[in-house]
């Protein structure tokens, strides 16, 4: 999900923590002398990285273990709440973490951002027509996933009644639903795939609020660890490297950043 807390006061406390416990994270040579990259998702934000059953897949969790192949690594993944993946970046717990973070000024004062792997946006979801636009969602409540960049910008748009945050992106799906909420702000492409599989619903993506590039995080100052990443990436983005057969798999177009 593309998607951040907008308190001064808390980013500072993310950035100490974070700061504090980049020293101790493991470096490029460290990584590869073990044989695996530690990764962490959400494994419940569809179709980025989500569970068939016991099987995490999805188009990041295919996209992280082709750059780990092209990085000569195993993957060992962790799977816990969004709000939690960053934080964990800072206390050494994993070496990447990839689950459609939007790059933004503040998370990057907390961590380090590797090159971009989608480019996506906010997304209005609503079973109303006529909300198409943030001006039009004034005096209305919107459902946002906690610790998104779409609360951030729920939360700046003039004149909303009420932006309710909900721990998962589908339980703010849910609230719209029921009719609790107005509209779901989510991402472009989480949206698509909810209209496709939800078609008597009665939901429809009617507008895009904001536009932005999504990229997988290693603690801050890691650079090594990113470096290797980048170059796995672009290898694997590269014709014939299997992004583009990844990205017509999940959406039937070309997601990378133009």
């Amino acid at each position: 999900m593309p998607r951040l807390s907008s308190l001064t006061v808390a980013a500072a406390a993310v950035l100490m923590l974070f700061g504090a416990g980049a020293a101790s994270a493991r470096n490029i040579d460290a990584i590869k002398k073990s044989g695996t990259i530690i990764v962490a998702t959400e494994g419940q934000y569809a179709p980025f990285n989500f569970f068939e059953g016991s099987k995490l897949t999805g188009f990041e969790v295919e996209l992280m273990e082709g750059v780990a192949k092209k990085m000569g690594l195993k993957i060992e993944w962790k799977t816990l709440g969004f709000d939690a993946l960053l934080t964990g970046l800072g206390q050494d717990r994993w070496d990447v973490v990839i689950a459609s973070h939007g790059i933004t000024e503040e998370r990057a004062k907390a961590v380090t951002f590797t090159n971009p792997h989608y480019c996506s946006g906010g997304a209005i979801v609503t079973k109303n027509p006529d909300l198409k636009t943030a001006e039009r969602l004034a005096g209305k409540v919107l459902a946002v996933q906690t610790g998104t960049s779409y609360l951030e910008s729920a939360q700046k748009i003039p004149g909303v009644k009420e932006v309710k945050n909900f721990p998962k992106d589908p339980d703010a799906q849910a609230a719209v639903m029921s009719g609790r909420a107005d509209a779901w702000i989510t991402d472009k492409f989480v949206a698509l795939d909810v209209l496709k599989n939800n078609k008597g619903a009665g939901l429809r993506a009617t507008g895009m609020l904001f536009v932005e590039k999504i990229a997988a995080a290693v603690a801050k100052g890691n650079q090594g660890v990113a470096d290797a990443y980048n170059k796995a990436l672009a290898d694997y983005m590269a014709k014939g490297g299997g992004y583009e057969t990844l990205s017509m798999k999940y959406f039937g177009e070309d997601v990378r950043c133009k």
